[in-house]
Formats: C-alpha cells, sequence, structure tokens
C-alpha cells in the first residue's frame, strides 16, 4: 500500500544500521594504522550485520552515487554524514556498487575494509581504474568498478564521455541490465533497446517480484531527475530511449510501477522530474498511471485537452511546437501542485481547466498585442540596426516573461556595432539581470555564462551574494566556477567580503580566491589561519602555502594546527619541497613523537626531519632508531614499525655523514629482514 500524504519512503532500521556499520569501520580503518585493536571489532560488527541481512536473501548490494548510496531500490538521505561521506570515499574510487554475498567472512571484509580505506588521491589509482582483479579477490565481497567500458551508448570512437553523458549512458545500461535480469559477472553485451526492455519488465510484473520493481523504479526515478536538468547530447539520447520505453510497457505494468516508486510524495516528485525532462507522450502516461496509484482524480476533459497538446508538441507546425510543449509542462506542473488538496477538483486544477478554455488557438489572429511582439520588435530593430521609442519598453517585457536567451540569441545573431544593439546590450547587462538569474531554482547556468561576460565585473556582488546563501552543493559549484572564469579583476571585492560571520562562506571565498590567481597587493590569508573553524584555518593554509614569501609562515601555522587536514597537508608540503624554515623544526619534532596522532602523519613528519640540518632532527631521528643494548652490550634497533623505516630512510637520506647516523644505519644494514635494510639503503643513496 503506498504510504499516506507527507511521508518519507526510508531505510528499514537493519540497512541503515548495516550502512552506518559499514562506514564506521571503514572511518576507522583510514584513521587507525595497521594492527590497531579498534580495526578487528570494527570488521567483525559489519560482518555481523551483513550476516543478518544476508539470513532471507541470497546477496546484498548497494549502489554508489556522489553523495548517497541506493540500497534495495531506497537512496539514502544525501545530507546524513555518515553516509554521505561513505558514498563519497566510494565514488572518489571510482566504483558503482558492493556485493556481499551470502557466507561472508570476518577476514574477507577485513581485507575489503583495509584496500577501500586508502584514498584515491593519494595514491593516484582509483580501484575502479586499476586491476580488475583486486576487485573480485574475495569469494564474498565484490566491488564493481564504475567504468564506460561497456556502455554501449557512447562513442567509442570519439573523446572521452562528459560526465552527463558517462551519467545517462550508465543509468540506461544500468536500466538495462536490471530489467533483463544480467548477473554483474556477465560480461556478455547487454541488449539496450527499448522495446526489450519493455517486454522483459511486463514479463517481470506478471510474476510480482516486489525487489524487481523496486530496482526498476529506482532506476525510472534517478532518470527522471536526471533529465531534468541535464542537457548534453547522450541525455537527449536517454531522453528518446527512455520515452520509447514508457510507450513500449502495457498500462497496467506502469501504474504498479509507479505504485512501487514510494509514497505519495515521491510519485509526485517523479511525475514533476519527468514534466521536465521527458518527452510529452511519455509524460502524459506518467501522469496518467501516478494518478490512479494516487486516487487523484483527472478528468477525462483535462486528459483530452493535454492529449491534445501533446499531439501539437510532437507533429504540430514548427512555431507551435514550442508553445504547446511549454503549456503541456506548465499545466503538469500547476497541475500536480493541486493533488494535495482534499477537494477531488482543486483550486489550481480547476484555474488550468478555465484558462485553457480561455485560451485561443495557436495562430488565431488577434487585434491585441500577441505574446512573441515585444520578441519581433527587438528582431526588427537589431535586424535593421534602428531603435525606435518602443525598444526599450519591449526589451523589459522580453526580459521580464523570462526570455533573456532568446534576447541574446537576437543579439548574437545581428550586427553588434549598431545603435539598437548598444541599447539592448546596455539594457540587459546589468547586476540586476544577474541577480535575476541567480534567485531562481535551479540556477540557469549556461544562461548566466552567457550574460556574464557582458555585464563585467558588476556582476561579482549578485553571485558572491548568492554563493552565501547557495543550499545546494551544484549549485554552489557552478556559481564558484562563474566567478572564477571573472578572473583577478574582482579578487578585491572577494577579499572585501572574507570578514563574514558564516565560516562556509568565508572558506568558499578564499577557496575562490586561490582559483582566481595572484591576489590583490597587500593581501595575506595570515588571519584566517588561526580562524575557529577548522575548515577555514585549511582553506587559509592552502591558499597561503602557494605563495613563495608566505609559505615560511603558513608551513609553520599548519604543523601547529591541531586540525589532522591541516596537519597532513603541511606536513605534505614539506616532503615535497623537501626542507622547512627553521622555526617549523621544533614542530616537526613534537609531530614526529607524538604518539597519540595517527601513524601515517608521524610518518610525514619523520620523513620531513631527514630534509633539514638542524641538530634537534638529528637527535630525534637517533631517539626513534634506538632500541636499546643487547645482553652483550651492543646496540640494536627497535622493532620494525613504519616509523622505523621512515626514520632510517630519513637517516639515509640527509644524514650519512654524520658518524652516529652511520652507525645506526650500519646496523640496519645488518638486519636479516628485507625491509630494514632497504629502508636504510634506498635506491637514491647507492647511486
Amino acid at each position: 500500500m503506498p504510504a499516506p500524504s507527507g511521508e518519507r519512503a526510508t531505510l528499514s532500521r537493519d540497512l541503515a544500521d548495516f550502512l552506518i556499520e559499514l562506514s564506521i569501520a571503514l572511518h576507522k580503518h583510514a584513521m587507525y594504522p595497521e594492527g590497531h585493536p579498534s580495526l578487528a571489532p570494527a570488521a567483525a560488527a559489519v560482518t555481523r550485520r551483513a550476516a543478518q541481512l544476508l539470513e532471507d536473501r541470497a546477496t546484498v548490494s548497494l549502489g554508489v552515487a556522489r553523495n548517497q548510496l541506493v540500497i534495495e531500490g531506497v537512496a539514502t538521505d544525501p545530507k546524513h554524514p555518515v553516509l554521505r561521506e561513505l558514498a563519497g570515499r566510494l565514488h572518489r574510487h571510482h566504483l558503482g556498487a558492493i556485493t556481499f554475498r551470502r557466507g561472508v567472512e570476518e577476514g574477507e571484509v577485513a581485507d575489503a575494509l583495509r584496500t577501500l580505506a586508502i584514498e584515491a588521491e593519494r595514491t593516484g589509482q582509483p580501484l575502479g581504474l586499476g586491476d580488475r582483479a583486486r576487485l573480485t579477490a574475495w569469494p564474498h565481497v565484490q566491488l564493481h568498478a564504475l567504468t564506460y567500458e561497456r556502455l554501449e551508448l557512447t562513442d567509442e570512437a570519439g573523446p572521452a564521455p562528459e560526465e552527463g553523458d558517462a551519467r545517462a549512458a550508465q543509468l540506461w545500461v544500468g536500466l538495462a541490465r536490471a530489467a533483463l535480469a544480467t548477473a554483474p559477472e556477465d560480461t556478455r553485451p547487454t541488449p539496450t533497446e527499448p522495446a526489450v526492455i519493455a517486454q522483459a519488465i511486463d514479463e517481470h510484473s506478471k510474476a510480482g517480484t516486489t525487489a524487481y520493481d523496486q530496482v526498476i523504479v529506482g532506476y525510472l526515478l534517478q532518470i527522471a531527475a536526471e533529465l531534468k536538468t541535464a542537457g548534453s547530447t547522450e541525455a537527449a539520447a536517454l531522453r528518446r530511449r527512455t520515452s520509447r520505453l514508457i510507450r513500449t510497457l502495457k498500462p497496467e505494468t506502469l501504474q504498479r510501477l509507479v505504485e512501487m516508486g514510494g509514497d505519495f510524495a515521491q510519485r509526485r516528485q517523479f511525475v514533476s522530474d519527468a514534466a521536465d525532462g521527458m518527452a510529452v507522450d511519455a509524460v502524459l502516461d506518467i501522469l496518467k498511471a501516478a494518478a490512479e496509484t494516487s486516487h487523484a482524480t483527472i478528468s477525462h476533459s483535462l486528459v483530452r485537452l493535454l492529449s491534445k497538446l501533446a499531439v501539437h508538441a510532437e507533429a504540430g507546425a514548427a512555431p507551435v511546437r514550442l508553445q504547446a510543449d511549454a503549456a503541456l509542462r506548465e499545466q503538469v506542473q500547476q497541475l500536480l501542485a493541486g493533488w494535495t488538496l482534499p477537494d477531488p477538483n482543486p483550486g489550481a486544477y480547476g484555474e488550468a481547466l478555465q484558462r485553457m478554455a480561455r485560451a485561443a488557438p495557436a495562430g488565431t489572429p488577434r487585434t491585441d498585442h500577441h505574446a512573441t511582439e515585444p520578441d519581433r520588435l527587438v528582431a526588427m530593430a537589431l535586424e535593421i540596426g534602428t531603435m525606435g521609442p518602443r525598444l526599450p519598453a519591449a526589451i523589459g517585457r522580453v526580459v521580464a516573461e523570462g526570455r533573456l536567451a532568446q534576447l541574446l540569441d537576437a543579439l548574437e545573431g545581428g550586427a553588434a556595432d549598431t545603435a539598437a544593439a548598444a541599447t539592448v546590450r546596455a539594457q540587459i547587462a546589468t547586476a540586476a539581470a544577474v541577480q535575476r538569474i541567480v534567485t531562481r531554482e535551479p540556477i540557469d547556468f549556461k544562461l548566466l555564462e552567457r550574460l556574464v561576460p557582458l555585464v563585467g565585473t558588476v556582476a561579482a556582488p549578485p553571485l558572491l551574494d548568492a554563493l552565501a546563501t547557495a543550499e545546494s552543493r551544484g549549485a554552489r559549484r557552478g556559481l564558484l566556477a562563474q566567478l572564477a572564469k571573472m578572473g583577478a579583476e574582482i579578487a578585491p571585492v572577494v577579499v572585501a567580503r572574507l570578514d563574514d560571520s558564516r565560516w562556509y562562506v568565508t572558506r568558499n571565498l578564499l577557496a575562490l580566491l586561490e582559483e582566481l590567481g595572484p591576489p590583490p597587493p597587500g593581501f595575506s590569508a595570515a588571519p584566517y589561519m588561526r580562524h575557529t573553524d577548522a575548515r577555514v584555518r585549511w582553506q587559509a593554509v592552502k591558499l597561503q602555502l602557494k605563495r613563495p614569501d608566505q609559505r615560511d609562515e603558513a608551513l609553520v601555522a599548519g604543523l601547529r594546527d591541531q586540525d589532522p587536514r591541516t596537519l597532513r597537508l603541511a606536513l605534505s608540503i614539506a616532503v615535497a619541497l623537501q626542507g622547512c624554515p627553521d622555526a617549523a623544526v621544533p614542530l616537526l619534532v613534537n609531530r614526529a613523537t607524538d604518539r597519540a596522532l595517527p601513524g601515517d602523519l608521524r610518518a610525514l613528519a619523520v620523513r620531513s626531519l631527514g630534509y633539514t640540518r638542524a641538530p634537534a632532527a638529528l637527535e630525534t631521528l637517533l631517539q626513534l632508531t634506538a632500541g636499546g643494548r643487547t645482553l652483550f652490550g651492543r646496540e640494536k634497533l627497535p622493532a620494525k614499525s613504519p616509523e622505523l623505516l621512515v626514520a632510517l630512510g630519513a637517516l639515509a637520506a640527509g644524514w650519512r655523514r654524520d658518524p652516529r647516523a652511520l652507525a645506526r644505519l650500519a646496523i640496519a644494514a645488518a638486519s636479516p629482514d628485507g625491509e630494514i635494510r632497504d629502508a636504510a639503503d634506498p635506491p637514491a643513496s647507492r647511486s
């Protein structure tokens, strides 16, 4: 039965607990060194949760998106911090899914967690792009690579697919494989014809397999959401294929799938996304199926009117097609607004009927001004290069009615040096026009990209205002990219806004300054390296490290910071530079001997000491490699550890002329352990 109105489909408790346990275990494996006492219990907890889930199912598979996971047809909340971090880590490894099979054992779970815990950014080689044997190294745990090798919709002879193209192809092939019940290990080409997929879905729907229907609906929901904003060539192909699939499905099958798609609110969102992105005939089919499953009656008269609009949108005359298409989608969206009302004929629905009944047919002559008149006035003015008294008002009306893109098309297609073109350009290239675009949801970034170069630097304030209030990560990313294209000219405007009480605003502005290039003369991010929020400090240190004249100060500040991310950044730079200022040496000594730090951070600090010539550095390296004396009074090394190996390498790299260092290296060279011998005599020192 569908969930009551207003409720959201959520994960079952056991699935949610499993995902959270998996995320916690993976975080521990990334944080603690191998052999830490916290790791074995974490792997055991994941194995126990998986075994409970696998008592009544053969496999448990979780799909990976950029910031959320999909398990058994239900997507996790992208704002959930723990699950978002897990999805992000797996996505950076270019993994599309993970499968756990019945019989999974603790040893293989622990080994898989160790493999996944290594950050892809550190190795430069995500698991999904590396050796395929690593993905299937365990009998009951399998990692599935997110690759484009088998996506039949991409052009293998052309360049690498863009993110939108790859996402569209991935969704369609994933739907095909799910519909045809293709096994993950099956390497045969998957049929991707809509008719074949529709036939498979119809046949499975007869069997009443709930899990199968949930998977299919999960893909349809993702496709509808993708088409809502996608504009690539591959997305256009996905739109055509999805429309043919919807048309081919039997009505009862489509109704069953929409009913399985979740609660009332989710079905309404599905129809809304479909109305924005799919072909009009598919929109009508989905609308009718959703109305049936949600008991939201649509009159036959309205269905006939919408069907007539669909015919005009598909096969009408060229001037009529765009109007009919836009009108149909607008009516569907307004109709959805009334579905939550108790009245079976809600107000928005009745108003839509009345407005459509009064509207004149497309192409019917009218005595008053029709909607396209201002567009024609502007087009004629640009074509003949002469402006009249009605041109400013016509431009204002076109902009107010949301047709700025068409106005830019006309401006780009005409002569650029006429008085009319100058008038149009001056009236639309304003900060107010940019403000109108960025306050609409979703932001039209394609239109923004065309307008901002005309507006110039005065476009920066409204863009920065929108960046400060944007709630969507995608919107913030798009605004940052647009601002970065404006160049260093807007840097003073950005600097003037840095002292904001909201930490995320300051962090984003510092990141923008990094993208803009050289900062204004006299500017320094040093005050923000002492900010109360660690994320701001990390960004400030990162910015300062790129400036040679500020690098030493930033390095010292980063080494002093208690935030592991900022400390890791400073240590990595110290290793990369193979040197550091004298003021940083005591900090490196402290970090190298701080047992509270993770082992990888201590190892970076030890390695950095090998590049200094400070006596304190040598004393610390000798201390780390001192293991006391044998029964016969000879010096010996401590037990082998990552810190010992790095310390020996640091002595070999920077202190070979010191007698005490040479003595310690000689002890290591005589060790029966090959790793210790190699650490004391690295290839670089042999030459």
